[in-house]
């Protein structure tokens, strides 16, 4: 018998505006909450669509890479997945815990030391106090951020930022793995530590969706590469 898909996408539209993109994005998804109304599937003045009609099934267990030039519409699916923002029209139906980690540092707060937005942004991918405490010395150690995990987020680096991001999301519950260009920022040693952690995930039959720009990286783990150009699955 075969197994159901844990991620499905039915013929999912996207759109955007160029302008006040938060403000309308905002005040659409609020109308469409409390009236039922659907978003307009015509594009008004200065909208654009960033996905056009995308289909495909993910089981569990696989390893998926998502692949195309800069603006393509990669990142857009990662938040639908992760219900970060919603479908203009179309059906998305995702099955599982979500972990994110498709925007650098997204879920931290500054003012906060790296040991507290460990607690804090695990307990946003549902992990229980308990076991945070029984993984935050793993977590730190992974992260290779010991000498600094005290001082607030906001005196990271770039590279800092991700180290404790991609450590807190790869030690959580999860079921689904949402990587955006994390092997693009880091040094080599920590990236290495990156792709084995990637590994071992897929080995416990978790599913993984990599976003990148190194088709060859992607090749390595990948089973299937999805190609998306101009918000179209070719």
């Amino acid at each position: 018998m075969l197994s159901e898909p844990i991620i499905s996408f039915r013929n999912v539209w996207k759109k955007y505006s160029r302008q006040q993109v938060l403000n309308n994005s905002l005040r659409e998804e609020l109308v469409s909450l409390f009236t039922g109304r659907k978003s307009r599937e015509d594009l008004d003045e200065g909208e654009f669509w960033a996905l056009q009609g995308i289909n495909f099934d993910i089981k569990q267990g696989e390893c998926i890479g998502l692949y195309g030039p800069n603006g393509s519409g990669k990142s857009t699916i990662l938040k639908l997945i992760s219900n970060v923002t919603y479908p203009t029209r179309g059906i998305i139906d995702v099955r599982g815990r979500v972990a994110p980690l498709i925007e650098l540092g997204a879920g931290m707060h500054l003012d906060l030391t790296g040991i507290e937005n460990i607690y804090m942004n695990g307990t946003i991918l549902g992990v229980s106090i308990r076991e945070l405490r029984s993984k935050v010395d793993e977590i730190i150690d992974f992260s290779g951020l010991n000498d600094f995990i005290n001082v607030p987020v906001k005196k990271y680096s770039s590279g800092m930022y991700l180290r404790l991001a991609f450590s807190i999301a790869v030690h959580s519950a999860a079921d689904i793995f949402l990587f955006d260009e994390v092997l693009a920022v880091g040094d080599e040693e920590f990236k290495e530590k990156c792709r084995h952690k990637i590994s071992d995930i897929m080995v416990s039959d978790k599913i993984v969706l990599i976003v990148s720009h190194d088709k060859e990286d992607m090749q390595r783990y990948c089973d299937r590469i999805l190609s998306i150009t101009h918000g179209i699955m070719q």
